[in-house]
């Protein structure tokens, strides 16, 4: 688990932002492989059953729970803590509504890549789909975030968006 951990907190975290804690999805997700962990068919590949377990928890729980300010907040303030500024605050604030109008397959395969630093080989495995389709869901997803965040001038160009989504990283 060790090798997998880093890529597997930064995801849910990202998963997480504003509807959920980050930590309780990884302790549900975590709690359920322990668990389950002898109908795992391939343990060597753990972070795949991992990031599918946390992408199907998330879902489970969005459908039940709507966003609640309690959790952005809290989670704001792990920004603000580690000196981030209010401007930047506001644009992680709009990095993610803009995250959540994106198609669900691209949302996922974007942050994986992002976030989370898979090559596109592993997100093709996660996602179940070729390489191909991977490359397409991710290019179209940064297409749609460059769109979306160029309403607000502060946020618009590929630089910025990169820069956002690097941020999103040092939540925990």
């Amino acid at each position: 688990y060790q090798g997998c951990h880093a890529s597997f907190a930064r995801y849910c975290s990202a998963l997480a932002h504003g509807r959920m804690d980050a930590e309780d999805l990884m302790q549900d997700v975590l709690l359920s492989a322990f668990h389950h962990f002898e109908r795992i068919e391939k343990p060597e590949e753990l972070l795949h059953y991992l990031l599918r377990a946390a992408r199907n928890r998330s879902i489970s729980v969005w459908r039940v729970q709507r966003r609640t300010a309690d959790v952005e907040e809290r989670q704001l303030n792990r920004l603000q803590a580690r000196g981030v500024s209010a401007d930047t605050l506001v644009d992680v604030q709009l990095l993610y509504r803009a995250l959540d109008k994106l198609p669900l397959d691209q949302r996922e395969a974007l942050l994986l890549f992002e976030v989370t630093g898979l090559p596109m080989a592993e997100i093709a495995v996660v996602q179940n789909c070729s390489e191909g389709a991977v490359k397409t869901r991710v290019s179209r997803a940064r297409s749609a975030l460059r769109e979306l965040l160029s309403e607000r001038p502060a946020v618009a160009g590929a630089a910025r968006t990169r820069a956002l989504l690097t941020l999103i990283t040092l939540l925990p």
